[in-house]
C-alpha cells in the first residue's frame, strides 16, 4: 500500500486548504481512511476518519464544523477540506489507512504534508 498526500502549504488564519491522499495497492472503499496531524513538539493526533464499511465519519472535537473528510472511490482518493483555519492547525498532516488482519490492527501512513497557518 502506498499513500501519497498533497495539498499542504502556507495560508493565513481564516483561510482554507484542501488536502488529498492518493492510495495505491488497495481499494480505499473497503478500509478505514483517516487524517492525523503532528505539530512541532507534540504527539501525532487523530483529525478525521471515514470507515470503509459504513462510511461513518468521525472528527476530533477541535475541527468539527471546520474540516470535512470525503472519499472518492472512483479515484481511490481521500480529501480533507479545511476551512476557517487557525494557527493551532499548523502541523504535518498524515494520511492513514487502517484495517484488521487476523485480529491485529494494521496501519499504513503517507509521507505527510505540511500545513502552516500564519496569523
Amino acid at each position: 500500500v502506498q499513500l501519497q498526500a498533497s495539498g499542504g502549504g502556507l495560508v493565513q488564519v481564516g483561510g482554507s486548504l484542501r488536502l488529498s491522499c492518493a492510495a495505491s495497492g488497495r481499494t480505499i472503499s473497503s478500509y478505514t481512511m483517516g487524517w492525523f496531524r503532528q505539530a512541532p513538539g507534540k504527539e501525532r493526533e487523530f483529525v478525521a476518519g471515514i470507515r470503509g464499511s459504513s462510511s461513518t465519519i468521525m472528527y476530533e472535537d477541535s475541527v468539527k464544523g471546520r474540516f470535512t473528510i470525503s472519499r472518492d472511490n472512483a479515484k481511490n482518493m481521500v480529501h480533507l477540506q479545511m476551512n476557517s483555519l487557525k494557527a493551532e492547525d499548523t502541523a504535518v498532516y498524515y494520511c492513514n489507512m487502517y484495517f484488521i488482519v487476523a485480529g491485529s490492527g494494521i496501519d499504513y501512513w503517507g509521507q505527510g504534508t505540511l500545513v502552516t497557518v500564519s496569523s
